[in-house]
């Protein structure tokens, strides 16, 4: 079973485009049969002279003279061809350039209908609605919870985001700080301290 191909359409402007080129492929299979003309003309007017017939000689040239003529007036339609051949290509390529300008400007009419002021209003309305339900749900949320309670939330929090970053949790050890100033000596009490006896002589 063969599959359904799509035959490209071949429109009047294609047609006309293709004739155009196959008038300019004729008229340059005819130049190219006058200039073997030219050279053989020349020829014949180089043998005739040679052989001293210079009358035969000047017919050979002066046919080889009306085919140059021939020849420019080929020249010239042959530059009229392509001419219109390009500027009937041109012109369907700006005939495509302007349907898809077209169709640009239709896509830009139904965008602009979708982004009309009613439509970004109320999507910014909606927008705006959201955003103050979602802050009235978190001061709820955050005033239904005690000191110690929101202190935990945020502990757990500080968890969560340590290991989602893969740090260990080392929090600073805290040491008491070292003494700046020297300390003072402690004073001596004098009433306090031991003094030697005298001995007292001992009657015999």
């Amino acid at each position: 079973m063969g599959g359904n191909q799509s035959v490209p359409k071949i429109t009047k402007q294609d047609r006309a485009i293709l004739d155009l080129k196959l008038q300019r492929d004729k008229v340059r299979q005819y130049q190219k049969k006058i200039q073997a003309v030219l050279d053989r003309e020349h020829e014949i007017a180089k043998q005739q002279l040679a052989a001293g017939n210079k009358d035969r000689a000047l017919i050979a040239l002066r046919k080889r003279k009306y085919q140059e003529s021939l020849l420019l007036k080929t020249d010239a339609q042959l530059e009229n061809l392509e001419k219109l051949v390009s500027t009937i290509e041109f012109s369907l390529v700006e005939v495509s350039v302007l349907h898809g300008l077209q169709q640009g400007n239709e896509v830009l009419k139904e965008i602009h209908k979708e982004l009309n002021i009613e439509n970004v209003e109320r999507i910014m309305e909606e927008t705006q609605e959201a955003r103050e339900y979602q802050r009235e749900i978190d001061e709820m949320l955050a005033g239904s919870l005690s000191l110690e309670e929101e202190e935990a939330v945020q502990e757990e929090l500080r968890e969560l985001q340590l290991e989602t970053l893969g740090v260990a949790d080392e929090r600073p050890i805290h040491l008491p700080s070292v003494p700046t100033e020297v300390p003072a000596e402690p004073e001596k009490d004098t009433e306090t301290e031991a003094t030697p006896q005298e001995r007292v002589p001992v009657a015999a």
